[in-house]
């Protein structure tokens, strides 16, 4: 028991270490988001939100995690030497079968009869619900962290649905001013009239300064479009990742629920058999 508590230990170790480094990735990611809301540059945060310590951290985790559950073998490998017990003689009824056959299955009936694995079961069971305790809680905690994440996921692509509407928009409005402008231009290199031709000019003038206005609105509203694009890009990624972790985790309760619970009934039905034989 003492080697369970410390591998139990060492698990809960690696599940915390594994769980402050996935919540700092959802804080970088948090982040990033609260400055594309703000309008601030956002693209280092983004950047910074690396899962490679995260899944170097959760490897860790997963492997510790796994020798647990290796580990309950060493339990049920006491049951096969208790069945093979109760199914052979001892040395001393071997013995005193020697000279009494019945008196010496008699002992075995009797040592039988009262032979019981409750205990063993019991450390099994609380074994098992030790390391399904760790697992639930890292899933709970994937969970909570998908369901943040994916808030801000959603938001981000409704806003970059709108800022590419606004682009497609502005970039009509910017090939629409091209042939104003050079109609305008024509106008002026063919008017002989002083007045007409200023007047022209200052249209001319204002013709300019509205398109390079939509210019560097469209540069502005382009490095934004990139910026949320990058963000989804690192937001869907983060969250494949999440809905994988928690899918093993799910995997691994279930399986070792349902192996516990199959131990439990069969060698529950082994002893009763080795009994009710005698």
């Amino acid at each position: 028991m003492t080697n369970f508590d410390a591998q139990v230990r060492e698990s809960q170790s690696q599940v915390a270490e594994a769980q402050s480094k996935i919540a700092e990735l959802t804080g970088r990611i948090e982040t990033a988001r609260a400055k594309l809301k703000a309008g601030d540059d956002a693209m280092i945060d983004i950047e910074n939100a690396s899962l490679e310590d995260v899944h170097a951290h959760t490897d860790v985790m997963n492997a510790n995690i796994a020798e647990l559950i290796m580990g309950l073998d060493d339990v049920t490998s006491g049951f096969s030497k208790d069945f093979d017990e109760m199914r052979n003689k001892t040395g001393w009824e071997s013995f005193v079968g020697i000279f009494a056959g019945a008196k010496s299955d008699s002992m075995r009936q009797e040592r039988v009869r009262s032979a019981s694995i409750d205990d063993k079961l019991q450390d099994l069971i609380s074994k098992s619900d030790v390391i399904v305790q760790l697992l639930t809680g890292q899933l709970e905690m994937l969970e909570d962290q998908k369901v943040k994440v994916e808030s801000n996921f959603t938001e981000t692509l409704d806003e970059r649905e709108a800022v590419v509407r606004e682009l497609s928009s502005l970039q009509v409005n910017i090939q629409a001013m091209d042939p104003k402008i050079i109609s305008v231009e024509n106008k002026i290199a063919s008017e002989q009239d002083a007045a007409k031709r200023t007047t022209l000019e200052t249209e001319l003038a204002a013709l300019n300064s509205d398109y390079n206005a939509m210019i560097q609105d469209e540069q502005v509203k382009l490095a934004n479009s990139q910026t949320l694009e990058r963000y989804i890009e690192k937001g869907k990624t983060w969250i494949d990742s999440l809905q994988n972790q928690a899918a093993t985790q799910m995997v691994l309760i279930n399986k070792l629920q349902t192996d516990t619970k199959q131990r439990v009934v069969l060698y529950d039905a082994l002893t009763k058999s080795l009994k009710t034989a005698q």
